[in-house]
């Protein structure tokens, strides 16, 4: 799978996309991730990617030449492709949508807003949706866009070292959480693991866990 990231800040994914499994996973070609400069898609020779918003209103607004620009350059004809704007005001973010991106997307295509946000007519013109990670606001959408990879990465065969957790995990199941967990000691400064993990008792344990799934 691919990731394709538009930002006006490159360097700031130079640390998240070096480090563990997606490292790996990029390292042994399960997945693909670029980083690209909207800067470089505009206009010389100040090469602006902002400008004032028309009505009036604090703050700049990404242009669309450039972004238009960037997406064009790694959209390709034979991919199932997905652009998605990061934006306070799109759709929560959710596992059921990492897994269907996961399942039937080949490429993503990330773009990370700035400032107060972006021309509109990307989301409405050039993008598939807008989607959001909470209920908050961020300075920008690229801590947003590792999130997205990490979830979404994650889910696609040859990433995680095993398959099995994908399906014992929180979210496995809508509204379910994973059980908790524990390992040695099974006492520590009076706190102890609970006995039906120490008994051996598979079934028990089945349905110990079971119990402690709730959303």
């Amino acid at each position: 799978m691919r990731f394709s990231i538009l930002t006006i800040h490159p360097h700031f994914f130079d640390g998240p996309f070096s480090e563990g499994l997606l490292s790996k996973a990029v390292q042994q070609g399960a997945l693909q991730i670029s980083i690209i400069n909207i800067r470089d898609f505009a206009d010389p020779p100040h090469f602006r990617v902002d400008d004032h918003p028309y009505g009036g209103g604090p703050g700049m607004i990404l242009k669309v030449e450039p972004i238009v620009r960037a997406i064009r350059s790694v959209v390709k004809p034979d991919e199932e492709t997905s652009v998605v704007v990061l934006a306070a005001k799109g759709k929560l973010f959710t596992q059921s949508k990492a897994r269907q991106w996961a399942k039937n997307i080949d490429h993503l295509v990330l773009i990370c807003g700035r400032y107060e946000g972006i021309d509109e007519r990307v989301s409405e013109f050039f993008a598939n949706e807008e989607v959001r990670v909470g209920n908050y606001v961020l300075m920008g959408g690229e801590s947003a866009a590792v999130l997205i990879v990490e979830a979404v990465g994650r889910l696609r065969p040859g990433v995680l070292g095993n398959p099995d957790s994908l399906s014992d995990e929180s979210f496995a199941k809508p509204g379910t959480r994973e059980y908790q967990q524990f390992t040695r000691p099974p006492k520590f400064e009076g706190r102890n693991v609970p006995d039906v993990l120490l008994g051996g008792n598979h079934a028990a344990i089945r349905k110990w866990r079971k119990s402690g799934e709730s959303a």
